[in-house]
Formats: C-alpha cells, structure tokens, sequence
C-alpha cells in the first residue's frame, strides 16, 4: 500500500520557539499513530526544520528577501516578482501531498504586526491550491482573532473557509472565525497543541532557590497600534525593567528568558539597565528548554504565549503580561485568570503588587495546575483521535477491523 503523504506547512524553522513547539508536537502525534507516513514541510527556514526533525523541508518563499523590507526598485520587484512565482510554486507542493497539515500557531490572527501580502497571503495560496487540487488542508488548533484590515482579514477568511478541517485552540479564536462569516459548526476548541509535549524532568538540576523566570518580547503593541508602537514598547521595556530591579534588589535570582530570536534585543537592554550577579539569560533553542527554565523556578512572570505555556505547563505560577485575548483565554482555562496583567499598558508597581499574591497562594496554585494538565492532556488525546477520523479514515477503518478479528 502507498503511504500517506503529509505535508507541513508555517513559519517554522524561523526562530520562533512556539511555532517549532506546535510542529514538535504534531511529529510526536504522526509518529506514534501514522508512523507509515511520509511526512515533509514547507516553512520558513527548511535548513533549520531538517536539522533539528529529520524532514525533508522546502522554502516558503521564492524569494529569498522575502522577509526583508523592499526600499530600492529591484528589491520590490522581486518582491513582487516572487508573489506570482509562489503561486505556482505552491500549487506544486500542494499536489505532491494527500494531506496538508498547519500544526498551531496564529495563523489566523493579526496580534502582532502583520501586512497582509505576507504570511496572509501565503496561507491563502496554501488552502486556495489544496481546494483546486482537492488535496485535504487541516487548520489544527490554531489561533484567530477579530482582524481590522480588510485585505487581510479577507485573505484569513477564504483561507479558513477553504480548508478541510479546522480545530481552535480556544473559544474566543472560534467565535472570532465565526464574527468573520465562516461556518463553525462542526469546529472544536481543544487546549494548545504544546500541552501535549513532553514535561521535562528536572532532576537534581533545580534553579536557585528563589529564582523567578520573566520572559521577554520585542513587544511594540498589535497590528492595529502602528502609530504608537514606539511608545508601547518604550512603557512595557520600562515597568519590565522596574519589575526585574526590584526583585534584584530583593536578593531574589531572576532569569530572563526569551520565545524568538527577535528578543535578544530586550535582553540586552535589561541586563544593561539592571547590572547584578543575580540577573541572567537563559540560552534557549526549544520549547523543551524553556519548560526546563520554567520547571526549576519558583514563580514565572510570561509574555510570549509559548513562554505561558510552557510555565503552566510545568505547574510553576506563573503571571502573564497579555498582549492578546488569546494570553488571557488560556490563564482562564488554567485557572488562573486573577494574575493576567496588560503588556502595551504596564504598571510596575500593580504588577509587584499581583505578583506578591501570585506567590502568596503558590502551593494553592500548582494543584490546580496539575489538575488542569491533566484535563488537557486528556483533551488532546480526543484532538488527535478526531484527526485521525477526519483525515485518515481508511486508518481508522484498518484498525477497527484489527480489533474485531483479535480473539
């Protein structure tokens, strides 16, 4: 028999802890349920996604500036020029593939600054060709939000429609699909694909006693605050800054920890800003990393949504700096929706003043925590069971089959 041939598809490879997560967790699923499968990528950096999960990966991109800004004619040129190549170029992949799988990630979101002719537009050519070409697209609990630019919000709402299976990773990413006219009917919500992963064991290796985690982001608001992104960042750098120096000067270790390669930037301003022996920065290369990180602290302060899910799912508190409902969406489902704090507006000392109650009710919180993971897990075993019914019936078919000719 011919095996399943799957492709994965995203910003993969590119720097991005989370997105690597999401594929991370989705290879752990195809492995142990469709390991007859042959599976590749087309993603952002291919070199980077081979390296680390021995697949086959092509270049999301034909031309290679793509992420570039185009100030000279020729760079837009080929820009523009590379536009039209990808069409085919994605067409071409698609129609090698009986299934195409997105694993996670915002796709359907703009929380963060976003043009509509980038990942937009590529996510539209990915499920406009698997609809010509009748190849299965799989949209796998993957987040969306309500978008204010037409084109773009026009491009994420054919996208969505066009796909064979959808799956959200929290309500409020379903109910905004839904305010954007597409039919959510049969959609489910499950927890983030991440939940699944692995928790690390920490061993004898515990942190310093003591150490609170903070995550950092190159954070300059959403899509919709352009014209004050300066002024974001400037006052969340700022009441971060605060925030880590008085712990500091406390006695307390504190671990700066980062979710894209984008962050270093922060880093280093907090470290120039706040110099101390007890302030360091954790070199991370995967979500495993950062579980570890969060694992070994007494309390975590989050910003990236992967960095938060990596701390809850360690069962460490954690305090989250949201810059997006989908940050205080998934505090609420870990029952933790009292210490969510706004990233674009931070008041140092309303944020010392959460994190005190934060640790205040510590041992309270990794019970429900541990409750919450649990249910999670669980959760996602019914996520990965109704893909396989969904995209790999005939699977599905062989297995009940097994089963009834087992004495």
């Amino acid at each position: 028999m011919t095996a399943v041939r799957i492709g994965v598809f995203g910003l993969l490879g590119s720097g991005n802890l989370g997105n690597d997560g999401s594929l991370e967790a989705l290879l752990g699923y195809l492995r142990a349920d469709h390991p007859e499968a042959v599976v590749d990528a087309l993603c952002g950096g291919p070199e980077a996604v081979t390296a680390r999960f021995g697949i086959s990966a092509t270049r999301l991109h034909w031309y290679r500036g793509e992420y570039r800004t185009a100030s000279r004619t020729g760079a837009i040129a080929a820009k523009a020029l590379g536009k039209l190549v990808d069409v085919f170029r994605t067409a071409a992949w698609v129609r090698r593939h009986d299934v195409v799988i997105v694993p996670g990630m915002g796709v359907l979101e703009a929380t963060l600054p976003l043009r509509p002719w980038g990942f937009p537009y590529s996510l539209f050519l990915l499920c406009a060709s698997g609809r010509l070409l009748r190849t299965r697209v799989a949209l796998v609990g993957v987040g969306a939000s309500a978008i204010g630019s037409r084109p773009t919000r026009a491009l994420v709402r054919w996208s969505a429609r066009w796909a064979a299976y959808r799956s959200y990773r929290d309500a409020r990413s379903r109910d905004a699909m839904r305010a954007m006219g597409v039919d959510t009917a049969r959609d489910e919500v499950y927890p983030d694909l991440a939940f699944s992963l692995p928790t690390p064991d920490t061993g004898a290796t515990s942190g310093s006693p003591g150490t609170v985690c903070v995550g950092v982001m190159d954070f300059h608001g959403s899509n919709d605050d352009r014209a004050r992104a300066e002024e974001i960042h400037r006052r969340y750098l700022d009441g971060t800054i605060r925030f880590v120096r008085t712990l500091v000067d406390e006695g307390r270790p504190v671990r700066l920890l980062t979710g894209d390669t984008c962050d270093a930037s922060v880093v280093a301003a907090i470290l120039d800003a706040v110099r101390s022996p007890l302030l360091t920065a954790a070199e991370l290369s995967s979500l495993a990393d950062l579980m570890k990180e969060t694992a070994r602290a007494d309390a975590v302060v989050a910003v990236r949504y992967h960095n938060l899910i990596c701390a809850l799912k360690a069962g460490t508190p954690t305090l989250a700096l949201c810059y997006a409902a989908k940050s205080d969406a998934l505090m609420d489902r870990m029952g933790l929706a009292a210490y969510c704090h706004p990233a674009s507006e931070v008041d140092a000392d309303r944020l010392i003043e959460q994190f005190r109650a934060l640790e205040k009710h510590a041992a309270q919180l990794r019970r429900t925590l541990a409750e919450r993971n649990l249910a999670a897990a669980r959760q996602l075993e019914d996520q990965f069971a109704e893909l396989t019914a969904a995209l790999f019936p005939t699977t599905v078919h062989k297995r009940a089959h097994a089963r009834q000719e087992t004495p």
